[in-house]
């Protein structure tokens, strides 16, 4: 029979990412999702199904936090996290062959906005406000379940860089059309993550039988804004960046249907629990990491 690992959430842009390296590793690829080709959310049995006798499952599911923080939006990105964390848990306890390892999405907003020091697992201190209590409640959900033959790891995840998706595309357009300098004052720092880094981690969590617990799923190397900028148009070969000051992101972010707080928060976010467990970094730096995202200026 073929080894198999379940996606849960898995049709967006990390989702695709790591299943497309799991098959290239000989997996089957089950899918949970809202997508009708795919095991649906709400059939009970057939997530069992798929997660019963799986290597690993892996849960990505949840409303983009990239919209205007409506009631509607924010009762959407909370409870896109809740149930589906709550469903699989559920699924897991009913499984007889339960899988090994779940690996749960979270974020690393939950840490505080920092200027002054990076945020470890260890010592980070929590934040307030509205995302910082989706994360809290997400990861409440994800570990109050009791799972004798599964071990859990909550995966606090950063911007993820990689060249179909996430953060990329919009920053290179900014870049290209000579808006790319610092955001607000440029001082605050942007933690990242990528894509490869972070399959990566998934696979030496699968190695590691030990590891347990809440990971920061960041780059070592967090840097301010203003050289994010640089950076970008180092490598794009721009050299105009027209700055945006706070108040002309306020009216941008209403127009593009997003909150300044993607940008203007201060995300200082260490992996120093893998680190001390010895994983490494291909991409440990914003340069290599763009050099290898953006090629040919594009």
């Amino acid at each position: 029979m073929k080894k198999k690992i379940v996606l849960a959430g898995g049709t967006g842009f990390v989702g695709k990412y790591f299943a497309e390296q799991f098959k290239k590793l000989g997996y089957d690829i089950i899918i949970i999702s809202r997508q009708s080709n795919h095991v649906p959310w709400g059939n009970t049995d057939a997530i069992i199904a798929a997660i019963d006798g799986a290597e690993m499952l892996i849960n990505l599911a949840g409303k983009s936090v990239d919209c205007r923080y409506t009631q509607k939006n924010k009762a959407e990105i909370l409870r896109s996290r809740i149930d589906t964390t709550q469903a699989l848990g559920e699924a897991v306890l009913q499984c007889k062959n339960p899988p090994p390892l779940w690996i749960n999405s979270s974020s690393g907003t939950l840490y505080r906005h920092a200027e002054d020091h990076g945020m470890t697992e260890e010592r980070g201190e929590v934040g307030t406000g509205f995302s910082v209590g989706i994360v809290k409640q997400w990861e409440e959900i994800f570990f109050s379940f009791q799972l004798p033959h599964t071990r859990k790891v909550a995966l606090r995840m950063t911007i993820v860089l990689g060249k179909e998706g996430g953060a990329i595309k919009p920053l290179v357009n900014l870049v290209r059309f000579g808006l790319g300098g610092k955001q607000g004052n440029g001082n605050q720092m942007f933690s990242w993550v990528h894509i490869e880094d972070l399959y990566q981690m998934v696979l030496f969590f699968q190695q590691h039988h030990e590891l347990n617990g809440a990971f920061n799923g960041a780059s070592p190397n967090a840097i301010k804004n203003k050289i994010l900028m640089k950076t970008f148009r180092d490598i794009m070969n721009v050299k105009i960046g027209l700055p945006s000051p706070k108040w002309l992101l306020e009216i941008g972010a209403v127009i593009i249907k997003t909150q300044t707080e993607l940008i203007l928060k201060s995300r200082w976010v260490l992996p120093e629990r893998l680190v001390k467990a010895g994983f490494t970094f291909k991409f440990p730096t914003i340069d290599a990491a763009l050099k290898d995202i953006i090629k040919d200026g594009k």
